[in-house]
């Protein structure tokens, strides 16, 4: 495929090289509202630049298109480029507000193309096995998962994007735990009750939040726990899921995160525990893995894993909790 990327910032900085390693999938345009940081990165890039990403999405010579952009422009930019017969890769969240992503799911699915969030948690391997060892029934009935993910914010913090709520709907929690949200659907499955506390403790990013804390129950029962913070000061990421027969963790993202570690052991009253224990050493492959979903789900004309109802229902779910934080009650999730 021939790629336009809309947006010049860090996830198209860091989407760019996977189109490379592909050596299949090209990356012909570059868009972005600011066009000194446009022509310096297609100079990196060797790739051409338009200002304008209307006339970049609609070229007859592109085939998809990954939308890099702040998430008030998610909608407006992924619907014109659906309409034009391009497949679209949007970064998380999908859209603004959930009327906005309903909209741009009725555009794929009118115009026939692949839409899928940017979801690549799912594409870590340790995450990606534990899938398969859920799957496999070896945990038996799902009861509870638990997640911490944090990292450290940076000075200036409250000038940029993520701090204007013009450009984003919510803090933390819609910034880092949209990805937990997105998780525990995928492991746990549609969820039917939602409760939620935020509060900005240090960043003067009021009234976003930089930390969030959310409770869920999942259709099936299941009781799912969920810190976001950035305020964690050393990045973490540790995610947990406990069933019947035996218990997963996941910690780490590799990086900054640590050592991606795959812990998996069985329920044993008698029996000392032992974890089998995997480490997936070596630099972050999920934005490799997830650029694969989706070139493959074009290829072969399905939907991709993390697609783009996945990315409205977690965003319905981060939105409900931020209602139940304020009314402070639980939710019953529609």
């Amino acid at each position: 495929m021939r790629v336009a990327m809309i947006g010049s910032g860090l996830q198209a900085r860091r989407r760019t090289p996977i189109l490379r390693e592909t050596g299949r999938d090209t990356l012909a345009f570059v868009a972005s509202g600011q066009i000194t940081n446009a022509e310096k990165f297609a100079r990196a890039h060797g790739c051409d630049q338009w200002g304008s990403w209307q006339a970049a999405v609609t070229r007859d010579d592109i085939d998809a298109v990954i939308v890099c952009t702040t998430p008030e422009s998610h909608a407006e930019i992924t619907i014109a480029a659906l309409r034009a017969g391009k497949h679209v890769l949007c970064e998380k969240p999908i859209s603004y507000g959930l009327d906005e992503a309903e909209a741009m799911i009725a555009a794929a699915r009118d115009a026939g193309r692949v839409l899928k969030c940017g979801f690549n948690h799912r594409h870590h391997p340790a995450l990606s096995e534990a899938k398969a060892i859920v799957e496999s029934g070896r945990l038996g009935r799902l009861m509870t998962g638990r997640c911490r993910y944090g990292i450290c914010g940076r000075l200036g913090y409250e000038k940029e994007w993520r701090a204007d709520t013009d450009r984003t709907a919510g803090g933390q929690l819609l910034e880092l735990g949209i990805h937990v949200v997105d998780l525990f659907r995928w492991f746990f499955g549609d969820m039917a009750e939602v409760a939620c506390m935020k509060d900005t403790q240090y960043f003067p990013i009021a009234p976003l939040e930089d930390n969030g804390m959310m409770l869920l129950r999942s259709k099936a029962g299941a009781m799912c726990m969920m810190h976001s913070s950035l305020t964690q000061w050393k990045n973490l990421f540790s995610f947990e899921i406990i069933g019947e027969e035996g218990y997963i963790t996941v910690e780490g993202l590799g990086e900054s995160y640590g050592t991606q570690t795959l812990f998996v052991g069985r329920r044993d009253f008698e029996a000392p525990f032992q974890d089998l224990v995997t480490h997936f050493r070596g630099k972050d492959r999920s934005w490799a893995l997830e650029w694969k979903e989706f070139s493959d789900a074009v290829a072969e004309g399905r939907a991709p894993i993390g697609d783009g109802q996945d990315g409205l229902e977690a965003l319905r779910i981060i939105l409900a909790g931020y209602e139940a934080a304020v009314g402070k009650r639980t939710l019953t999730l529609g």
